[in-house]
């Protein structure tokens, strides 16, 4: 809950305005991927490697965000920024993102290179939506429970609405079309020390209780397994990836968070607005600890 409370209080309550619809449905596959903590930390983190990958969002982030000097802070404004964008309410919701809209607006500078950019051009905002999408799915698939092909299809489908209103107007509509975006951007992504400062600022500050904090640097390592193989190449990460034991620790971690039912989780927050039971989208889980492709 940490990571998703900046004002370390109570977060925001999800169970109002009551009966009001959110941008996604408590039938989308998003409100079942978002309400796994580690599957969420793992493909956030997994997004932000591949974020850091292309010169531009990777200058944007770096020197126009609070992460070097708060990363605690900035990881629980961006977790409870995701955790608006898909369970609260559309009058929380709407503003909210207009007003991430409004900052990204005032971003702008030049690569390293002296490549002008700005927070706001449509390449970056796809790139963005693209990573996030993919980060957060990849992760519930690989370390939660397997999604199928269609479901793979439909996060990036279903997000399409939300990213249009963050700008991105071309984000991928299926995870045919992720990959397509990706291969283009073969020659664009280039390896920096600032990868392997995130890395060190991640595994350095403390994102879990104290009695699970030895589980982070495989969390950690997880999401660099999950980069896709040529970009962990490109960037330097190629034997960072885990160990068949640790693999089978953290897929045992996302399998039992994802049957924990927390009262003020957005999730359940959101259902009750709803009204439906707490458990529901617990009761709508795929049969957890089935073998993700490629596992032995």
């Amino acid at each position: 809950m940490a990571l998703i409370n900046p004002q370390r209080g109570r977060i925001a309550d999800f169970t109002r305005p009551l009966g009001e619809a959110a941008l996604l449905g408590p039938d989308s596959v998003s409100w079942r991927i978002f309400k796994n903590p580690v599957g969420l930390l793992i493909g956030g983190l997994a997004a932000v490697l591949l974020e850091l990958a292309e010169p531009a969002v990777r200058t944007g982030v770096w020197e126009h965000s609070a992460f070097r000097a708060d990363p605690m802070g900035r990881l629980q404004r961006t977790g409870l920024a995701a955790m608006v964008t898909v369970y609260g309410a559309r009058s929380v919701a709407l503003p909210m993102i207009a007003g991430v809209v409004r900052m990204h607006g005032k971003v702008a500078g030049e690569t390293p290179a002296g490549v002008a950019y700005s927070a706001i051009d449509a390449p970056l905002l796809n790139w963005v939506q693209a990573t996030a999408s993919y980060g957060f799915a990849e992760a519930y698939h690989r370390y939660v429970c397997p999604l199928e092909p269609k479901e793979l299809d439909a996060v990036y489908r279903e997000s399409q609405p939300i990213a249009r209103l963050y700008g991105a107007l071309e984000a991928p509509r299926s995870d045919a079309e992720r990959r397509a975006l990706f291969e283009s951007m073969r020659g664009r992504l280039e390896a920096s020390p600032i990868v392997f400062e995130f890395l060190d600022i991640i595994r350095s500050t403390d994102t879990l209780p104290r009695p699970l904090r030895w589980l982070q640097p495989l969390l950690v390592r997880a999401a660099v397994e999950i980069v896709p193989d040529w970009i962990r190449e490109c960037l330097g990460l190629r034997l960072r990836g885990l160990r068949a034991r640790e693999r089978w620790i953290v897929r045992l971690a996302g399998s039992v968070s994802d049957r924990i039912v927390l009262a003020e989780s957005p999730a359940v927050q959101a259902c009750v607005r709803l009204g439906l039971p707490p458990t529901y989208l617990y009761n709508k889980r795929l049969t957890a600890l089935r073998p993700a492709p490629g596992d032995p």
